[in-house]
């Protein structure tokens, strides 16, 4: 798989106790760890330094259903909370999620990469070309998701993109 992105930063193992933090941050109402999350992320100096060079930061946009189920996008909540504490800009109408699909989690890793594909649009692609943008997402496991946002923000001439996830599979 070709990768669309420049660089992944990541802090975490996708097991155990963050494995289980995650999931519960993700699927059990516990919007409030994204505070948890990003503190320990802004503690990190060589992570802000890095962060600061991007001029601006994206999340990985969920579908409207799953939003109103959710009540959230963890991954939404986390890029705010990174912007606000590291002013940098956030960019919140550019990537679009148009299709409702399997969860991702319930896939193995080649239906994941065809459950993805098509399935993000770029609205007001001038805000975001020749910027080199932060993707946030809450969990790279194959990398599908980020990927296929990624390739979506080539396609509208960004010069660079870091993917930061809380933890990698």
């Amino acid at each position: 798989m070709e990768n669309y992105f420049d660089k992944h930063i990541y802090f975490f193992k996708y097991e155990a106790n963050i494995r289980k933090l995650i999931l519960n941050y993700k699927f059990n109402e516990k919007s409030y760890l994204y505070k948890t999350f990003t503190n320990f992320m802004i503690k990190n100096e060589n992570f802000c330094r890095i962060i600061e060079s991007y001029d601006i930061i994206i999340s990985v946009p969920i579908s409207k259903k799953r939003n109103k189920e959710r009540g959230y996008n963890q991954s939404f909540l986390i890029a705010k909370e990174i912007s606000k504490q590291l002013n940098i800009k956030i960019v919140n109408d550019c990537l679009y999620k148009n299709k409702n699909i399997i969860e991702q989690s319930k896939l193995g890793k080649e239906e994941r990469k065809e459950n993805i594909q098509g399935v993000y649009s770029i609205l007001n692609s001038e805000k975001i070309k020749n910027k080199k943008i932060v993707l946030v997402d809450d969990i790279f496991t194959t990398g599908s998701t980020a990927n296929e946002c990624c390739k979506m923000l080539r396609e509208a001439d960004v010069k660079e993109i870091a993917v930061l996830t809380i933890a990698k599979d």
